[in-house]
């Protein structure tokens, strides 16, 4: 069967058309293919909102501006038909805003709500007004304007009073106080510019002075640098803790002084009470005779056969006699 001509041209024509339109939605980002769902916005104001704009949640796009149309003749609110890109769960007390960017074009952002149930199909999502960075600006910079014209005003009024203040007679003055300031100036020049001036020979003097502290720099370090060093050895000596410590020593002397005096203590008692140095020494001697004994008899006070029968000897009664060298004077 023959295809004739002009049934070839229509069909292309059919498809060529359904191509750009595929490809139109496609450049829009709508997806002629998939059926989507759409959920409205109601904002007052668009700003510079268009279609195919994004539609974001965290950041995320999910959707298009797909529509913008006038709710009603006097145009009191505009409807948003938004076009939800993704599978997505939106709830229904989720709130709609426009934002924008210095840079960037406009988009909606929607914040998720906490509500269990979700929009569906059709369904109008709330809006509230941001105003955004742009708006933050302005209205930051509005106060700072107007601040700014009221001091403009008022430095128009000053200039106004002034000029009515200056008069003919009080410009001549002004005049003449200018250059009477002029002619000062000049002469004050003129007199420290003179080598001979008084201040020119001051400052030659101070400059003289500097050059010799200048020159005994050098002592003037040394002075200060044995100073610190004296200093730090005083510090380091801590006088105060070593009187402190002289201190004690001396009231514990008195202390002990008074104590022997009055005869407190042993030592205080041998120094004061006669009968207890003899008695002191009386026990002294016992030891000594009874410690000679255990030399002399050791068999009296231990019994083991090793030493043979019992000692019967007498104890002894005074102690025995030792050599001078082996006793030492006290």
């Amino acid at each position: 069967m023959k295809i004739s001509n002009e049934t070839k041209v229509g069909a292309l024509t059919v498809f060529s058309v359904a191509l750009l339109f595929i490809g139109f939605n496609f450049l829009k980002g709508r997806d002629v293919f998939s059926s989507t769902k759409k959920i409205y916005a109601v904002f007052t104001d668009l700003g510079s909102l268009e279609k195919s704009n994004e539609v974001k949640i965290n950041g995320l796009p999910v959707g298009t501006v797909y529509q913008k149309k006038e709710k009603d003749k006097d145009v009191s609110a505009i409807v948003v038909t938004i076009t939800l890109t993704r599978d997505i769960n939106i709830p229904k007390n989720s709130v709609a805003y426009i934002a924008s960017s210095l840079v960037g074009s406009s988009f909606i952002v929607i914040e998720r709500g906490n509500a269990s149930e979700m929009l569906q199909d059709g369904d109008t999502i709330l809006t509230r007004k941001e105003t955004g960075l742009l708006g933050d600006v302005k209205a930051q910079l509005d106060p700072t304007i107007s601040s700014f014209r009221g001091i403009l005003d008022s430095l128009k009024k000053t200039l106004a009073g002034i000029n009515n203040i200056l008069d003919g007679p009080t410009r001549q003055h002004l005049r003449q106080t200018i250059a009477n300031l002029d002619s000062t100036s000049s002469a004050l020049r003129f007199y420290m510019q003179t080598e001979q001036g008084p201040i020119h020979q001051t400052l030659t003097n101070i400059e003289a002075v500097s050059e010799r502290l200048k020159a005994s720099s050098s002592s003037i370090e040394a002075t200060a640098e044995n100073a610190k060093s004296f200093s730090g050895q005083l510090a380091s000596l801590n006088i105060r803790q070593t009187a402190d410590s002289l201190d004690a020593v001396i009231k514990q002397l008195k202390k002990l002084t008074s104590s022997l005096n009055e005869g407190q203590g042993s030592l205080g008692a041998l120094l004061k009470d006669r009968t207890a140095y003899d008695q002191l020494n009386q026990t002294v001697l016992s030891a000594e005779i009874l410690l000679d004994d255990l030399r002399t008899h050791p068999k009296r006070y231990v019994n083991f056969s090793i030493f043979g029968k019992k000692e019967k000897s007498p104890p002894l009664q005074s102690p025995l006699k030792k050599d001078s060298t082996s006793r030492k004077s006290p």
